[in-house]
């Protein structure tokens, strides 16, 4: 029998997709998740609490699972999964990435020693520990740089800075996020340290990819066409196919491969960061899970089938037609948070679905939820898609439908007697407000 074990946190957005892919193929899934299952009972053999923070302890876990419920593939729905997925399926003899590679993958300090020491072009780096006092020190690096949590994702904690004073304030609001209890019991020793480089310039891309006994193959390229300059790096738009020049597409992939191959990664979903400038692609990151969030809704392969549905195919051996992606250019909007507070209304919600090319907004924060913006959040408001014949129409409709969107946000205080209405606008990035009396 097919089944397979997909690990994923309580905090994913990935479960339904591959739950749904799942379905499709008829495959029997084991959710194995780092909090016990309500309805578990219910449900004997189709979920199973294990230790994601011990990949030693985890492995145990799920082989002993699988002496009465036989698993043919591990999969991670995130990049809190990947060291485990890797351990267990080493461990059942299943085809894997090793852990050594997939742990210098996440984290950001070894995976810049692997390519710098593979000859892969690397911005100057250093380590640098949250119990340090850069005050009156050296910088580590030439400015401007950019400071970054060795294991945190989604741009939480990465900061630009340009100067001195705007290194120490940087350092001390990493730190800070750092020395949050959720965040100290997930990060361990790397959830002590700062990586600190050198900022590059440039357009930024996206590729997402699956590897198949180290051979990579690519799915798509993104541009990112709202520049990430800084001081925070809050993704909004991605959309492929991608407008750059063939040759420099080429490039790309080939400085992904090279990436990989350096890591020494070999089998499943890839995604790689990749900025571009006038000396060419520089590897930003390479994870190795597929695009997070809910991005993965903007490609479709065949006969129409999801990336969810072909990573399974992949991991289960199973034949797949088709790796070509569709001949329709598709598009994302991840909606940026304008600034803190508690998410009360989402208005034209109506309007912006109405813009040509919109597929679908999914508002992913519920109402009353409080809303962080990076750097020290991690979540977005919510996706906006768009499919159309052209890269250049889809990015419109995604600017376009943004605009007519409208998020009321309040102050943490219930008696504020004030409400901020946040008028989304232009670049995903910017936002007009204005002060109107609650009621």
């Amino acid at each position: 029998m097919d089944r397979l074990l997909l690990l994923m946190t309580t905090t994913t957005y990935r479960a339904g997709a591959f739950l749904e892919a799942a379905r499709r193929l008829d495959v029997p899934v084991v959710v194995g998740s780092d909090c016990p299952q309500v309805l578990a009972a219910a449900n004997p053999g189709g979920t199973l609490t294990v230790n994601f923070l011990d990949p030693d302890e985890g492995s145990r876990t799920i082989a002993e699972f699988t002496w009465q419920y036989p698993i043919r593939a591990v999969i991670a729905a995130d990049d809190d999964g990947v060291i485990l997925a890797a351990a267990a399926s080493a461990a059942l003899g299943l085809p894997h990435n090793p852990v050594e590679a997939v742990s210098a993958a996440r984290n950001k300090y070894r995976m810049r020693e692997v390519l710098a020491a593979a000859g892969i072009p690397t911005p100057r780096f250093r380590r640098i520990s949250i119990d340090e006092n850069p005050e009156g020190d050296p910088p580590p690096v030439p400015f401007p740089c950019v400071l970054k949590p060795l294991a945190l994702s989604a741009s939480r904690g990465v900061i630009r800075a340009d100067h001195s004073e705007e290194f120490i304030a940087a350092f001390h609001r990493i730190a800070a996020i750092l020395r949050r209890p959720e965040v100290m019991a997930q990060g361990g020793e790397l959830g002590r340290e700062i990586l600190v480089e050198t900022f590059l310039p440039g357009v930024e891309v996206a590729v997402e990819g699956l590897l198949s006994e180290g051979r990579l193959r690519v799915l798509a390229v993104y541009d990112k066409p709202d520049p990430l300059d800084g001081p925070f790096f809050e993704e909004t738009i991605y959309v492929t196919p991608s407008r750059l020049p063939a040759a420099i597409q080429e490039k790309i992939v080939a400085h992904t491969a090279e990436a990989v191959k350096a890591l020494g990664l070999w089998h499943g979903p890839i995604h790689a960061e990749l900025r571009v400038n006038d000396q060419g692609p520089w590897v930003l990151e390479i994870a190795p899970r597929s695009i997070g969030g809910l991005c993965s809704r903007t490609l479709r392969f065949g006969d129409g089938i999801s990336l969810e549905e072909l990573i399974l195919r992949h991991a289960l051996g199973r034949e797949t037609e088709s790796f070509e992606r569709e001949r329709q250019a598709a598009g994302v909007m991840m909606i940026p948070i304008p600034h803190g507070g508690i998410l009360r209304e989402v208005r034209g919600k109506e309007a912006a679905e109405s813009v040509d090319g919109i597929e679908e907004i999914r508002i992913t924060i519920p109402l009353g939820q409080e809303v962080v913006p990076v750097p020290e959040g991690a979540r977005y408001l919510g996706f906006i898609f768009a499919r159309g014949e052209t890269p250049e129409g889809v990015e419109a409709a995604l600017r376009e439908a943004h605009r007519r969107l409208a998020f009321v946000i309040t102050p943490d205080r219930e008696d504020s007697g004030e409400m901020l209405e946040n008028l989304s606008a232009g670049r995903g990035q910017r936002a007009n407000r204005r002060i109107a009396t609650a009621g």
